[in-house]
Formats: structure tokens, sequence, C-alpha cells
């Protein structure tokens, strides 16, 4: 092995096998692959080495050991980048990254189609009430379906919590759709700027009085638990609640309640405070709540497209230039300084 080689490392899993693709075509790079339980002898002089770990985004389904921490970066001085296999990074302390000067990224936007259609499938599903409908047909043999009448979603309006990759698409298909009228919550956006992604910007109180509310914002300090039981209590009895986004940000008690006392239409649920939730989770227990496992971002298509994505960005860092989705900029002087003495010559940032 070259003394100048690159070196990254993964644990578990890739996004996809076009990662590996666009790493063999660089003879100057390393790709080490660790278990969660691979020993310590084969575990430390690969984290002693690294310089980019590419990281599942999943944090269940990482070892906690190998999230990308304190302690895992005590174990890896060399380590200058930690890539997200996905938008979300619930594996990363962004903050200790800062703090020991690694750089973050993630792949916002390479999976942003695939969780819009996931949007429109259940705000679909949930206002034709296909899956409740479904459920009944296979308990009853003799089921009334005027007790099941739909609503359509021509004309009606959806209000969008965080309007970035997703859910500027959301809006696109939204308003091209169905002629919605596109409200947006995200207090990093002008106005302007939300008009230009298709949405009118208004408060989260307002969001939360849409006929259909979609949450589409990253897990942060300041999301998490931002829907809890007063914004539920804002919804319409028709709305539906949506979420593609991360557990954590929503309270599932709150919502199980609103539920209970029939004061929401039904919900969409993709994301879970313990994913997979388990049988007994009190929201499994609703016909009018569809739900799936963390896998609005998971298609054929987005999976290769983040993978080539990743890849890209690790080599652009690696070979020093600036990636395009750095999650904490803030870092940028101290990461320099690093590149330039673990790497023998200073980054073009």
């Amino acid at each position: 092995m070259s003394p100048n080689q690159k070196r990254v490392f993964y644990v578990k899993y890739l996004a996809h096998r076009s990662y590996e693709d666009v790493m063999r075509q660089r003879p100057d790079v390393r790709l080490d692959k660790l278990e969660n339980d691979s020993p310590e002898a084969q575990a430390e002089p690969i984290l002693a080495s690294a310089h980019a770990f590419q990281i599942g985004a999943a944090r269940d389904e990482i070892a906690p050991h190998f999230h990308a921490g304190p302690a895992l970066l005590q174990r890896a001085p060399n380590l200058l980048l930690v890539s997200s296999n996905g938008a979300g990074y619930d594996t990363v302390n962004v903050d200790a990254c800062t703090a020991a000067g690694v750089l973050v990224v993630n792949q916002t936007g390479g999976n942003a189609n695939s969780v819009a259609e996931h949007v429109l499938g259940m705000m679909l599903a949930l206002s034709k009430r296909i899956v409740e409908t479904d459920k009944i047909m296979r308990r009853e043999a003799n089921m009334n379906r005027n007790a099941y009448l739909g609503t359509e979603a021509q004309g009606k309006t959806i209000g969008i919590v965080g309007i970035g990759n997703v859910g500027t698409r959301v809006a696109a298909l939204c308003n091209g759709l169905f002629g919605m009228r596109v409200l947006a919550y995200d207090p990093f956006l002008s106005a302007e700027e939300i008009a230009r992604r298709g949405a009118e910007k208004v408060d989260l109180d307002q969001v939360m009085q849409a006929d259909y509310v979609s949450i589409n914002c990253p897990l942060t300090d300041q999301s998490r638990g931002m829907i809890g039981a007063r914004q539920f209590a804002l919804m319409k009895p028709t709305a539906y609640f949506i979420t593609t986004a991360r557990g954590f940000i929503h309270d599932e008690a709150a919502l199980a309640e609103a539920l209970e006392r029939k004061a929401i239409a039904g919900a969409g649920l993709d994301v879970w405070a313990k994913e997979p939730p388990p049988l007994e989770h009190p929201l499994l227990k609703f016909d009018n709540v569809l739900i799936s496992p963390h896998t609005a971002g998971v298609t054929h298509e987005a999976r290769a497209n983040m993978g080539r994505i990743a890849a890209e960005q690790v080599l652009l860092a690696l070979d020093g230039k600036r990636p395009p989705r750095i999650v904490n900029p803030a870092v940028l002087p101290k990461y320099e300084e690093r590149f330039a003495r673990i790497m023998g010559r200073p980054p073009e940032l």
C-alpha cells in the first residue's frame, strides 16, 4: 500500500454499489469495511489510518461505538471527513466533529424525488381511505362502502414544514398535479425564496391548519419535539398528518392521543423514535394510520444516486476540493489546518 494512499472506511453497508464503482476508478483510494461487531484488533488500525468515514444514517443500524462522536473521533486522529449515506445524519455528532476539525457532509437532494413521491402516495392513500378499506375488506364480509367516503386532494391546502429539496419537490407536485395551495414554514428562508420554491411563507401555527401537513425538515436541536400536543390541537378534524423526515420531530404519544380523540382524520408515518417500531406501538392499532419503515427515500433510483454523489463528495474532499453539501461550514478554518498537516498540502477551498 502506498504511504500516500487515501483511506476510507464504512460500517456494515453502503447506500449502493455505485459508491464502490466510483471508488474503484481511483487506485489511490483504499476502501475498508467494518462490521458492528468487528474485533478491536481489526478495527483499530483502520480507524487510526482513516481519512474519511462513510457512515450509515440510520441510528439503530450502526452500533453506538461506531457513531461519529467524541469516542470514535479520539480513535481516528487522521479523520478529515464524515459522510452520511443519506440526507439525515442521526449517527453523527456534528458539534463534536466541528470541535475536532472534521468536515461533515450529507447527500441532501439525492433522494428528494423518491421522498416527495412517498409523501404524495401517503396523501392519496389516506384521502381515498385505501388503507382503511383494504384492512376492513380483509376482516369483514359485507362492509358498508358508504361509511368510507374519501376526499379529493384537488384544490386543497398542504402545509409543508421545511421547504428544502424534498419540500420543494412536494410543493411542485401538489401545485402541478392538484392545483393545491401550498403553505410553508421554514424559519431559515425568506418569503421571496419560499415563493420561488412554490409556496407561501407562514408560521408553524398556520401550517398546522392546512388540509395536509407534511414534515420535511431535518432533525436538529431546534426541530426536536417541534410537533406536539399543541400543534396537533390546531389541526382540522378532516386533516392528515404525514412525516417522512425523522423520528423525534413529532411527539408520538401526542399524535396517538389526537387520533384516539378523532381530532385529526389520519396519519402517514415513515419515521419513528425507534425504528422499526415495536409491534405493540400505540400508533399501529389505528386503521387510519398508514405506516412504512423509513423507506420513503429507499428506491433503486435514489439509492444509486445517493451512492454516486456520496463517493464523489468524498473524493472531492480528499483531493482538497470543497464538497457541495457541507453540514458544518464553521469547521472550515480548523479543517483546512488539519488537512494541510495530515495530507501534506493545503486544500483548495
